[in-house]
């Protein structure tokens, strides 16, 4: 759950940690035997988790009881931004990269287990991995598209192996609910929902060029690699429109 100690503010009304140090709070979570849920939210997410019906097992409800909502979209900066406070975006990619280095600096302490992603993508991730980091260590991976019935083996193969980091690549918002409901298997671990970047790190993929990145526009570049994503896109606009209507800061025309 949203722990009292870390500073919780809202965009749209989805809670968000403002934090000077993400990889340094892991880091003592990881020493300390804490789990944890990480969400890494961006404006898209907003959307979907102010449009999913309410109620124990919505995608809104699995963000309020996450332990750690990092700002990881430009749009949540900005929202920020336009009402006064300075906020640094924190790539959920770099910050699950920064992870898994501390847990190659761990060894066996702290395995690893990608879930996620198309099959053989996960396992060439971690064969990755363990070529840049020879310390780290794999409990294991799977790919995303197990069906129902496979699905409990990978469940109870985590409740044996107890992974102590858990990256989960099922898409938004298939794996934050995946984690908010399976959690529980793993207590001590950090999970983290990465998206597509088990693609990246396999080589299927590449995150756009660091000057797009600078200009917060890393956005138009998944879009050009991924055109059918464009409907879903439409989110972002949206979102921009209502930062704007709903900021105290922005002066608007009263009614004649």
């Amino acid at each position: 759950m949203l722990t009292v100690h870390q500073p919780v503010e809202r965009v749209l009304g989805v809670p968000v940690h403002l934090l000077d140090d993400y990889v340094g709070e892991l880091h003592d979570r990881l020493r300390r035997g804490v789990g944890a849920h990480v969400v890494t939210l961006n404006s898209e997410m907003t959307m979907q988790a102010l449009e999913s019906p309410p109620g124990n097992g919505s995608l809104a409800e699995a963000i309020a009881s996450a332990d750690l909502v990092i700002p990881d979209g430009a749009g949540v900066v900005f929202y920020f931004w336009l009402r006064g406070k300075q906020v640094f975006r924190c790539p959920g990619i770099e910050l699950a990269e920064r992870v898994l280095q501390l847990a190659g600096e761990a060894g066996p302490k702290w395995p690893v287990f990608f879930y996620g992603g198309a099959p053989e993508v996960a396992a060439a991730a971690s064969a990755i991995w363990q070529q840049r980091c020879p310390g780290l260590v794999f409990a294991g991976t799977e790919h995303g598209y197990l069906s129902p019935e496979e699905e409990p083996k990978l469940l109870e193969t985590l409740k044996q192996l107890q992974p102590r980091i858990i990256l989960v690549g099922l898409g938004v918002p298939r794996q934050e609910l995946w984690i908010y409901r399976h959690r529980h298997l793993c207590p001590q671990a950090i999970w983290i929902g990465v998206g597509g970047s088990f693609d990246i790190w396999a080589g299927r993929k590449t995150r756009a060029p660091q000057w797009l990145q600078q200009l917060n526009m890393e956005w138009a570049y998944r879009l050009y690699q991924e055109p059918h994503r464009w409907r879903r896109m439409l989110a972002l606009p949206h979102f921009a429109y209502l930062s704007l209507v709903t900021c105290p800061l922005v002066p608007r025309h009263k009614d004649k």
